[in-house]
């Protein structure tokens, strides 16, 4: 039986006199694609910051795997097998394909992030090993000699994506995974989002591209103004005046 991997529990958040999330309750089932949506300002990233440990909740919980993330460090949430993909690309654009791969490699194997590039493939077969697969599973595999800089923007995501793969995640947060991309990228995004996903690796998807949204979501929420306003599957959520109102209508217009 499916059990939940995440729960948010009650969280809120402000800044300053602006309530960016209001008393949030959300549950991501494992193995699912959850995805959130709603207009800009409504909370999405904020809510992807409080998830990874960039930001602290104000009031609330979030368990992830049975343990309490709260007051824990970036790093540390990574540790227990959160990986997430940034709206603009974080790669290093001066190194190769491999060596951005090799850098969270070794520190899945050795518990903390620095660049091992000196160790010999000799003495670090199976790294490299895993780094190279990576790389294999987003199709980037003839170009892991090439600096990161020369990538197309979706290709620059793929890179993004085998980063997080190799720290084999059981969570992987993706923050609108296809913005900026040519519909050819977006396309083939999505298919590579739905491999993985066939793995069973657990999403949660910010995303404003709805073929994208409806195409690969398990369960979507609905934010806006901070607050949860629909929750459902993609035909609930399609069909639901509250969204239609808040957020799909200005879409479609």
């Amino acid at each position: 039986m499916t059990k939940p991997i995440l729960d948010v529990s009650r969280v809120s958040k402000s800044f300053g006199g602006l309530r960016a999330l209001q008393d949030v309750n959300l549950q991501v089932m494992e193995g699912s694609i959850h995805s959130l949506i709603g207009p800009n300002g409504a909370g999405k990233s904020t809510l992807l910051n409080v998830m990874t440990g960039l930001l602290q909740p104000d009031e609330g919980t979030i368990t992830f795997d049975g343990r309490t993330l709260q007051n824990v460090t970036p790093h540390e949430i990574n540790q227990y097998g959160i990986a997430k993909v940034f709206q603009t690309p974080a790669i290093f654009p001066e190194m190769t394909l491999l060596e951005n791969t090799l850098i969270p490699a070794f520190a899945r194997r050795d518990g903390s992030f620095r660049a091992n590039l000196f160790e010999t493939p000799e003495h670090a077969h199976e790294v490299y090993e895993q780094a190279e697969e990576a790389l294999a599973e987003v199709g980037l595999q003839d170009h892991m000699k090439q600096e990161a800089r020369y990538l197309s923007r979706g290709d620059k995501r793929r890179l993004e994506l085998a980063i997080c793969l190799v720290q084999k995640p059981k969570l992987l947060l993706l923050d609108e995974p296809t913005a900026g991309m040519a519909r050819h990228e977006t396309e083939s995004t999505i298919q590579l989002l739905k491999q993985i996903s066939s793995k069973g690796m657990t999403k949660v998807i910010v995303e404003h591209d709805m073929s994208v949204v409806f195409s690969l979501s398990d369960r979507i929420t609905v934010l806006a103004q901070g607050q949860i306003i629909a929750e459902g599957g993609p035909d609930e959520v399609r069909g639901n005046p509250k969204v239609i109102e808040a957020y799909l209508g200005e879409e479609q217009e």
